[in-house]
């Protein structure tokens, strides 16, 4: 059993660290697994607690570090909309120069890495959607409802939105692993899905789980093109491709089916929801300055990215 140090002497950089982001890993992978009971629950709901003692404590960290930008959102629902849409062009990490290189300039090896990292830390869209719903007012759960139908691929598994990463993977060559990946993945990870399972958090994770609809397409759009000039086929980049177009439609009906009415029936919720947003996109910026970090560590051309 890892041992971690007070809260009081815990820092970014604790909360960051390989052991951290990684213990937290291994426990959401084993928690949300499918079980059967066993004659040690009592030790594992202890265990449990504790993990979610360190769980809590890093979502509370990370409230710290947005909870002044969040502050600045409007508790009306139209100006909400407004300003968590204007996060596609303000939030942290947005129009990060690292996504016009992956797309004119990575090598297939870049690019390999680079999905490695994305694969092992997706906490799963769908399960992070369905979780959320629980017991949501019902017009917005009508919203995830159609959101999750979608990753669900409308009933069809040639659809589903999952297994279309494992092609990715599989076109690759590569085996995600907790243990490869850096933390900073993982703690994106993590955090989403300390937010959809928490249901001190729910608002939270809807304003995070929309924030990526909002942002996402421009990013796997550019994806898409780099897979695309290494040599993907349309069935092996697919999963980038469908991204760049539905989620732009997704990100449309979240905001007004799903934000706005929530908003209007409590305006309290705008700060947990902004919060939840600007958690997910700290998170996102962290990982994109660490790829980066990690693939122009050799002098890499960077020109396109200017």
């Amino acid at each position: 059993m890892l041992a971690f140090a007070a809260q009081s002497d815990r820092s970014i950089d604790f909360y960051f660290s390989d052991d951290f982001q990684q213990s937290l890993a291994v426990w959401n992978r084993k928690r949300l697994a499918p079980q059967f009971p066993g004659q040690n629950w009592r030790e594992e709901l202890q265990n449990d607690a504790r993990m979610q003692m360190l769980e809590g404590d890093f979502i509370e960290h990370m409230r710290g570090l947005v909870q002044k930008q969040a502050m600045e959102a409007p508790t009306d629902p139209a100006a909400f909309v407004e300003w968590f849409e204007n996060l596609a062009e303000t939030g942290p990490g947005q129009n990060d120069p690292l996504f016009p290189w992956l797309a004119e300039a990575a090598s297939r090896d870049d690019l390999r890495w680079f999905f490695e990292q994305e694969a092992a830390g997706e906490a799963g869209f769908d399960d992070l959607v369905a979780m959320t719903q629980i017991k949501l007012p019902d017009q917005a759960k009508m919203e995830l409802a159609r959101n999750y139908w979608d990753e669900m691929g409308c009933g069809n598994p040639k659809g589903m939105h999952g297994p279309m990463l494992h092609v990715v993977a599989e076109a690759l060559d590569v085996a995600p692993s907790i243990q490869s990946t850096v933390p900073e993945s993982l703690a994106l990870a993590n955090a989403m899905t300390a937010m959809a399972t928490s249901r001190r958090y729910a608002w939270h994770s809807v304003g995070a789980l929309g924030v990526i609809e909002l942002t996402a397409p421009g990013r796997s759009a550019l994806v898409a093109k780099g897979l695309r000039r290494i040599g993907l086929s349309n069935r092996e980049r697919r999963y980038f491709d469908l991204h760049a177009v539905l989620d732009v439609k997704h990100s449309q009906t979240w905001n007004q089916e799903a934000l706005r009415p929530l908003i209007s029936e409590d305006g309290n919720r705008a700060a947990a929801i902004a919060e939840g947003a600007l958690i997910r996109l700290l998170c996102g910026k962290m990982c994109f300055e660490r790829y980066r970090a990690k693939l122009w560590a050799n002098g890499t051309d960077r020109s396109l990215a200017a």
